[in-house]
């Protein structure tokens, strides 16, 4: 599916990936996290080939994507402003996505198109963002790419448009499965889609895991210093604020039951960290150090 070893990638002199090494054989639905400024969108168009490597080695469905000709055929991805002809209506995309992929699904397409209830006549340019949006999701979807990619394929949706955007998008992973890369900067919906979840920091790949094993992690502690400060000690602590005599901290380790039982006999409290404040933490901390 894909394969990149030590890849490197800057823009002038201005590093956009450093050593970026990452691979998956199997067709699962991968989440991309990272802040804005962290390489995400540099890694996705180094993978669909709009730009070249400087360093390192690029497989992704068994080509090398950059100047190859199969590249469209294998490889789907939808940028979140994606570069609409502002002539074009939906009939217009629907005509021109058999032409670059040739595993199209027209039926799909249709369906997806009455599902959102897309007004096919109308310009593009019109469409509010989220209408946009959707439409970027059926060219996705019904391009039924081997690696197919998209970038913040939420941006500009509401609850009800995501649910269905969520469902549409399940159902056609089930009937056929590829490699779907779905990119975001906010995991806390889209982790339950994810069956690995690639972290980028930085410029870099910091973490590829399981998606269970990412929201096993993080502590959250609260309660009198003087009862928190001996349980932490050896610990590598992601955030800590202090106020009195009282402290709260997050800690970067398993939550379990053994650390339940230690803050009830300290008298903690303990929580267990969302996956989003995790990452946010788990980054930020890694700012500067060497990973």
């Amino acid at each position: 599916m894909i394969k990149l070893e030590n890849v490197s990638f800057s823009y002038g002199n201005t590093p956009a990936l450093r050593n970026v090494s990452i691979e998956e054989t199997e067709p699962i639905i991968m989440g991309l996290w990272g802040r804005n400024g962290s390489g995400k969108t540099t890694f996705m168009k180094l993978l669909a080939g709009m730009e070249n490597i400087d360093a390192g080695r690029i497989n992704v469905s068994g080509i090398t994507p950059y100047n190859n000709t199969e590249t469209m055929h294998n490889i789907t991805y939808i940028q979140e402003n994606h570069p609409f002809s502002i002539l074009w209506n939906v009939e217009d995309a629907l005509y021109f996505g058999p032409l670059f992929n040739k595993n199209w699904d027209a039926d799909l397409a249709e369906q997806l198109v009455s599902l959102f209830v897309l007004p096919r006549k109308k310009k593009i340019k019109n469409f509010s963002k989220g209408m946009q949006t959707m439409l970027q999701i059926i060219l996705g979807l019904a391009s039924k790419s081997p690696v197919t990619i998209m970038d913040e394929p939420t941006n500009g949706l509401d609850a009800h448009m995501r649910k269905q955007f969520y469902n549409a998008l399940l159902n056609t992973y089930e009937e056929d499965p590829r490699l779907i890369i779905l990119s975001t900067h906010h995991i806390d919906e889209m982790e339950a889609l994810c069956e690995k979840i690639a972290v980028i920091n930085e410029q870099t790949i910091v973490r590829y895991e399981e998606t269970e094993e990412l929201k096993s992690r993080g502590i959250h502690l609260s309660g009198l210093a003087s009862a928190i400060e001996p349980l932490i000690e050896g610990y590598p602590i992601l955030e800590k604020r202090k106020l009195g005599k009282q402290m709260t901290v997050m800690m970067d380790d398993v939550y379990s039951d053994n650390w339940i039982s230690k803050a009830k006999d300290a008298g903690v409290t303990i929580e267990k960290a969302k996956l989003q404040d995790y990452l946010v933490n788990y980054t930020t901390r890694k700012e500067g150090q060497k990973i």
